[in-house]
């Protein structure tokens, strides 16, 4: 079996998500988040991607710091 090393392009599958380059640059584009919305509660997840989100993230392990990495993309930099 074949581990795979978690990225954000895996993550985007997972989340059922168009994953290549141009759709992540696209998706966190339209989807830019307040400073006082965490990621886990955008209005723009499923109930189940809000929960692949929260595992991933609970879970504290490779997949954390993509997940981290998410969050920074999709909150405006100040």
């Amino acid at each position: 079996m074949e581990i795979m090393t978690p990225t954000l392009e895996l993550l985007f599958q997972q989340l059922g998500l168009d994953s290549d380059q141009a759709s992540i640059d696209r998706f966190v584009s339209e989807h830019r988040l307040p400073t006082d919305v965490k990621l886990i509660d955008a209005e723009f997840w499923t109930p189940q991607q809000a929960s692949l989100l929260k595992e991933k993230l609970r879970e504290d392990d490779d997949w954390a710091p993509v997940v981290d990495e998410l969050n920074e993309r999709l909150h405006p930099r100040l």
